[in-house]
């Protein structure tokens, strides 16, 4: 992403959001927004982006001492942050909406298309067919990431849910699944059945589109 003074005032996040509106602006232009600015030594979408790789890293679970360590990140930023997503959390969860086939939950993880890395994400449903929580497993590497049914359902159970949604970015190339995509959907439709999970569907999406092996018929 190129720094805050390269970009043209009028393209800038908080001229871009008053523009454009809220939904145009990725991830870290909204964070810079919320931040108002940088350092000397970090400009604030350089900033925005170090905080963003955490809550993602923490999912909605990240505190104000999370942000903490961040060098520029003082207690007053960090509990600005952790304030404003609580607010909204409070207001707009995804806890709650209901769904009727697998890919309605895109609306609710289209954020991470435009990510450099693969995000392995894991959406819990009840038995009412609503979502109950969203996270992330494991962030990869540009082109791949790896996941342990472990992992993914660890927090699956805890939580009592009766059915799972997992899902992923392609940072690169087409929405088509590889061979370890393929394989991982598998692993993972197999350790659910032995819990007494619905291994509902495996999504791939980009910024373009999506790929459902659920719609596809390979689950």
């Amino acid at each position: 992403m190129k720094k805050i003074k390269d970009i043209p005032q009028f393209e800038r996040p908080r001229e871009k959001l008053l523009k454009q509106g809220a939904s145009f602006l990725s991830d870290q232009e909204l964070l810079a927004v919320i931040l108002g600015k940088g350092t000397q030594k970090d400009d604030v979408l350089s900033l925005s982006k170090k905080i963003v790789k955490i809550i993602d890293t923490k999912g909605l679970s990240f505190t104000a001492h999370d942000m903490i360590n961040v060098d520029g990140i003082g207690t007053a930023k960090a509990a600005s942050i952790a304030a404003a997503f609580e607010f909204v959390r409070r207001r707009i969860k995804p806890a709650g909406m209901k769904i009727q086939f697998p890919a309605d939950v895109l609306p609710l993880i289209q954020h991470y298309a435009d990510r450099n890395q693969e995000h392995f994400l894991c959406v819990s449903i009840n038995g009412a067919n609503e979502v109950m929580g969203i996270r992330v497993v494991t962030i990869g590497l540009v082109n791949k990431t790896h996941v342990h049914p472990r992992e993914v359902f660890a927090d699956v159970i805890s939580e009592r849910a009766s059915a799972v949604i997992v899902a992923h970015n392609h940072p690169h190339g087409e929405l088509k699944p590889s061979a370890e995509d393929i394989q991982i959907t598998r692993q993972l439709n197999q350790a659910a059945k032995i819990l007494g999970l619905s291994f509902l569907d495996h999504i791939i999406f980009n910024t373009s589109g999506y790929y459902s092996f659920a719609e596809k018929n390979e689950i």
